[in-house]
């Protein structure tokens, strides 16, 4: 419903122009806003206004006017003054308090629109029916990108990403849980996922700059359709929860660069604890020092390099020799051979994945 405050600032705006009083009750006769003293009228004569047949009312120099919502009265508008343009002063001032009255059950109606159809909750002849009444364009590319704070669905990420995005050009901010974020971002015909990542990166880079807020941002593919959002939508979650898993290090993830990570987040649990088991039997690896997984990383950024490998990393190559040897001992891979590097590259990543499962069940 809109706000005391925006009415009260609409009619002060509308009152310094017109050098007219107003003031704005409601149905039951309880004073909203004011720009005058209203003392000498009585919850009770509005209620009896309210119930009247009549649009319209004059007591000495109040004018009475209603604000309707469709059938039902919702306001009473008090245009005060003895001129002869207080009463269509009034008029315009209803006109506009109906107005914003439209736009803002619009944008109620748009928000309640998007949380269903991310929610698969609309059958397909809905979702163009309503989109329709809503003047919600079907046929627009959009990408869904989720935003998760550090906070429980902070309320200044939300006005930060409504002072970004604009729903003039088509983009909605809503949320459909405690925790996230949503932007429903429409796109021009020729964006493509540089796009995506450049708007995903300008998120991070703000919520950190203004409200100094750690977020992080996932998104899913470019659906041409407005049917396909909750498909986004679904992507842009399964971005969140692998990116969090196998790529934590980073601040943004796309539904469409997870590579093998999006393959191991869907094998069921029993198989992930069988290769496992195949891999390292009852070795398998506790935590791994800080130390090891900066030389295991570093080594695999550079393609199995042992020279180019320990000069990045500021170690003799002997040094960096036996790490990689002591590695093998414990785990019986040798990361210097392709297939044992690839192995322990995925085994590493199935473990964390069955960590982070066991931690949901706590």
């Amino acid at each position: 419903m809109i706000s005391s405050q925006i009415i009260k600032n609409s009619i002060e705006e509308l009152g310094a122009i017109s050098k007219i009083d107003l003031a704005v009750w409601d149905s039951e006769g309880k004073e909203i806003a004011a720009t005058f003293e209203t003392g000498d009228i009585s919850p009770t004569l509005i209620s009896g206004f309210v119930e009247s047949p009549a649009d319209s009312q004059v007591i000495g120099q109040h004018h009475l006017l209603k604000v309707l919502d469709e059938e039902a009265v919702l306001f009473i508008l008090d245009a005060k003054g003895s001129s002869e343009d207080t009463y269509m002063i009034g008029r315009i001032a209803v006109s506009q308090l109906q107005h914003l009255i439209i736009a803002y059950k619009e944008r109620y109606d748009r928000n309640n629109f998007f949380q269903n159809l991310l929610l698969d909750n609309m059958l397909l002849v809905d979702i163009y029916n309503r989109a329709k009444k809503l003047h919600i364009e079907a046929a627009v590319p959009r990408a869904v990108f989720l935003i998760e704070t550090d906070k429980e669905k902070d309320s200044t990420a939300m006005e930060l990403l409504n002072g970004m995005f604009s729903s003039q050009v088509g983009d909605y901010i809503t949320a459909v849980d405690e925790s996230n974020v949503i932007l429903i971002k429409a796109l021009a015909v020729d964006d493509h996922y540089e796009r995506l990542e450049q708007i995903a990166d300008t998120i991070v880079d703000m919520m950190n700059t203004e409200a100094m807020l750690n977020v992080r941002v996932a998104y899913g593919t470019i659906v041409e359709e407005l049917k396909e959002v909750s498909k986004s939508y679904k992507e842009a979650k399964m971005a969140l929860d692998v990116g969090k898993i196998f790529y934590a290090e980073k601040k943004v993830s796309a539904y469409n660069t997870l590579g093998i990570g999006r393959l191991i987040y869907q094998l069921p649990i029993n198989l992930c604890r069988l290769f496992i088991d195949e891999i390292f039997g009852s070795n398998v690896p506790a935590e791994l020092d800080e130390e090891t997984l900066t030389t295991i990383n570093k080594f695999f950024e550079n393609n199995l390099n042992v020279s180019e490998t320990s000069r990045q990393l500021f170690v003799h190559r002997n040094t960096l020799v036996y790490r990689i040897e002591k590695l093998q001992k414990s785990t019986g891979l040798d990361i210097r051979v392709f297939d044992d590097a690839l192995t322990f590259k995925i085994a590493l990543m199935v473990v964390n994945y069955m960590r982070y499962l066991d931690s949901l069940n706590f």
